[in-house]
């Protein structure tokens, strides 16, 4: 196994910077061997406040033991705002692609997965990745190492999912994200529901149906968006489960979440799913 800490910004390059000395890095878990292998791309949740541990490395490892190697992002959150997030997630992909040779990544093979928040994020680059906000265009300047297509996941898994800005929104991410300031028009261009096109990566999407922190309405409507477009997508809805389950094992259990053997079926289905979406 390759554990390694990768800096996503060059000194200089992140706009980010502030007194608190925080930049963006990847957690690598790269598996041993000589094959090429499709990797996953973890955002944790955390409501664009914090990254939760829960949803970090018990994931990657859980993606180690089906065969991926896998990737965790340790993107911007508050008081860092949009679309600071949105470039940690972009820059991620394409250093992923541009480092396939040395951790033997097939690189048409990449997945991106999010929780919550990091749903969101996860999300955003799916429907944002050609668009000047993942690119961090300024005039006619992208932010270094961003290159449009290179930065494109080739599937989507988003777990309890925040989506939308609307009556269903959880506020608090928003907030974290945009400021308490925001306008209708930038909440509008942050809700993802209303940007999904023929371009949006496959999807995999979970909720539980008594989700009261994000509402499974967040899942449907991402959904529903992803038929009208045209973008096949495996979902899943539990009837019982509170938010923030993660593997919804013994293991991410907080004595809030626990262990609901059930729900835990996701991840089999998920690496199933994205088994046969890559072709393995």
């Amino acid at each position: 196994m390759i554990h390694e800490t990768i800096p996503l910004w060059k000194k200089g390059e992140y706009r980010g910077e502030m007194a608190d000395g925080f930049f963006p890095y990847m957690n690598t878990y790269v598996l041993d061997g000589e094959r090429r292998r499709p990797a996953v791309l973890i955002c944790p949740g955390g409501g664009y406040s914090f990254r939760s541990a829960r949803e970090a490395e018990p994931i990657a490892l859980q993606f180690n033991a089906a065969g991926y190697h896998a990737f965790v992002l340790h993107y911007s959150v508050a008081p860092r705002r949009h679309p600071l997030p949105l470039l940690d997630v972009s820059r991620a992909m394409c250093l992923l692609r541009g480092k396939a040779d040395a951790y033997r990544i097939h690189s048409g093979r990449i997945a991106l997965c999010g929780f919550s928040a990091g749903g969101h994020l996860a999300a955003s680059l799916g429907v944002f990745w050609d668009k000047p906000a993942a690119l961090g265009a300024q005039g006619e300047l992208r932010a270094p190492g961003i290159e449009p297509g290179l930065n494109r996941p080739d599937a989507l898994i988003l777990s309890y999912p925040v989506i939308t800005s609307g009556p269903y929104a959880h506020r608090g991410s928003f907030e974290c994200l945009l400021g308490s300031g925001a306008s209708p028009e930038q909440l509008a261009e942050v809700s993802l529901e209303r940007h999904v096109s023929d371009k949006t990566p496959p999807t995999f999407i979970w909720h539980t149906y008594a989700d009261e922190g994000v509402p499974l309405e967040n899942s449907l409507l991402f959904t529903g968006a992803l038929r009208t477009a045209g973008v096949p997508f495996e979902f899943h809805v539990y009837p019982e489960g509170v938010h923030g389950l993660s593997l919804a094992t013994e293991e991410t259990s907080d004595g809030i979440r626990d262990p609901n053997p059930h729900v835990s079926s996701w991840m089999y289905l998920c690496a199933e799913w994205l088994g046969e979406t890559f072709g393995d």
